[in-house]
């Protein structure tokens, strides 16, 4: 282990994929509690289409990361309300996303200056904590940090919003804002965690461990609290692994979260049979 912290690198990754893993957990919860899982996985593709058109007209990449998540996840609160609409919303933004996806790699990769073009897509797609430049570790840290902040602020209305939103309605609570907010939050988070695990892997950390709490216990405080510390334990043992077995860490993370599942699910199912 001495040697694993003496690389700069692995240092970062470990800072950085704690305070995303952090988000992912407390956020993901939410996500799961609401019967949003749907919209993770279409700003899972946003990212890398945001990611592509930003390298396409020049800008940082995290810029376009986080700026096209956060338009879409408006987008899809301003057009879509509960169920089958938000579905329909959330699908119709996906395939639209998904043609902008495929004309911003054909533009990068005709280019020139798109010569790395296959790395830079297999990193956003599959993540590469391991490579995090600097300014990437200070700003996925931060807003990591700040979205599970931000998200335990609100979770007493959310909770009671995502449970009842009929009488969260009738009691005065702000619905329509809080989900906004909420879906800001899912969208900042998604864009902090593709980082480590990748566009198409990002369930791992934002969908399973929520899973695996909600299994665990019906109480959302102590849940909140388990899909937390179950997002950064199996980021720290997907480093660790992928460090001494040279695999990527993205297996790993997505491994580990899905053998947690299925031993969860098992477990319940045993219990309560």
């Amino acid at each position: 282990m001495t040697g694993l912290f003496a690389l700069d690198f692995m240092r970062n990754a470990f800072v950085a994929g704690t305070c995303i893993a952090l988000a992912a957990g407390v956020v993901g919860y939410f996500l799961v509690l609401r019967n949003q899982v749907f919209t993770t996985d279409a700003l899972g593709h946003v990212a890398f289409t945001g990611s592509l058109g930003a390298l396409v007209v020049g800008i940082d990449l995290l810029v376009g990361l986080f700026g096209s998540c956060i338009a879409v996840a408006l987008a899809i609160g301003t057009f879509g309300g509960r169920g089958r609409s938000r579905d329909v919303a959330i699908g119709t933004v996906f395939a639209w996303v998904l043609g902008l996806g495929v004309l911003f790699l054909s533009l990068y990769t005709s280019n020139r200056s798109g010569s790395g073009s296959g790395t830079v897509g297999i990193s956003v797609l599959f993540g590469s904590i391991t490579g995090l430049q600097p300014s990437q570790v200070v700003v996925g840290s931060i807003a990591g940090l700040l979205t599970a902040a931000i998200t335990l602020l609100i979770a007493r209305p959310l909770l009671f919003v995502s449970v009842d939103p009929e009488v969260a309605a009738a009691r005065g609570v702000p619905s329509r804002t809080l989900t906004m907010l909420f879906l800001v939050l899912v969208a900042a988070t998604v864009a902090e965690s593709v980082q480590a695990v990748g566009a198409l892997l990002v369930f791992a950390l934002m969908v399973t461990p929520a899973a695996i709490a909600q299994n665990l216990s019906a109480r959302p405080w102590l849940g909140i609290a388990l899909s937390a510390a179950i997002a950064v334990a199996v980021l720290w043992a997907g480093l660790v692994l992928s460090f001494y077995v040279s695999l990527p860490v993205s297996f790993f993370v997505t491994a580990l979260a899905f053998a947690g599942y299925l031993i969860s699910e098992v477990s319940r199912r045993w219990l309560f049979a």
